[in-house]
């Protein structure tokens, strides 16, 4: 029997959070209860970049597509999980070349992100010329489990050519319980429209 691998963030209002900006944090509260009417709901204020998320060209490009237009198919299919805990800065071209990505695959990298529940201030992040090599290579998405692909570089020079170049970039996943290797991944961002991003649930089978 296959197994289904949960590899999302769970949303609550202590969750790690980008830079713990506590402005990011979600903020949960209940409205109805059952002391106060017949039923219990709750609401959520959530940022759309909050844990595991699905990143939009609008996100980083002026004018950039927006988040329905990413479609499931590019969010569902085989994958690739890369063993990367041994970096302990940034993700280069030298750092991949080992791995031999393929035309089309889908790349997720585990890094220190995953070891820890706390943001990581110096988090691995993917450099630019590991960038231009996933680009050259094809790649059709990227994966990270730190809650950014880049630490504000520059120009942005991770983030914009990738999704110049239609690869989908998923931020925020959860991999230290994941053994490197190859999967079937999907992930299911919120059916939001309009916008930078969504949040989304992520798993893998296999």
């Amino acid at each position: 029997m296959q197994r289904i691998i949960d590899i999302s963030m769970t949303i609550h209002e202590g969750m790690q959070v980008y830079k713990n900006k506590d402005e990011k944090r979600p903020k949960i509260y209940n409205t109805v209860n059952h002391q106060t009417g017949k039923v219990h709901e709750s609401r959520i204020d959530i940022d759309v970049h909050c844990g595991t998320h699905v990143d939009a060209p609008l996100h980083m490009l002026a004018g950039g597509e927006t988040i329905e237009t990413i479609g499931l198919e590019q969010l569902v299919g085989p994958a690739r999980v890369l063993d990367l805990t041994h970096v302990n800065d940034a993700i280069t071209k030298e750092d991949l070349l080992p791995h031999g990505i393929q035309r089309g695959e889908r790349i997720l990298l585990k890094t220190k992100s995953s070891l820890t529940d706390e943001f990581l201030m110096d988090f691995v992040y993917l450099r630019e010329d590991g960038a231009q090599y996933l680009i050259e290579r094809g790649v059709t998405l990227v994966g990270t489990d730190a809650l950014g692909i880049e630490r504000a570089q520059p120009e942005y020079t991770t983030h914009r050519p990738l999704l110049r170049n239609n690869i989908v970039i998923v931020e925020g996943l959860r991999l230290g319980h994941v053994e490197p290797g190859s999967y079937w991944l999907v992930i299911a961002p919120l059916k939001l429209t309009g916008i930078d991003a969504a949040p989304a649930r992520a798993f893998l089978i296999g």
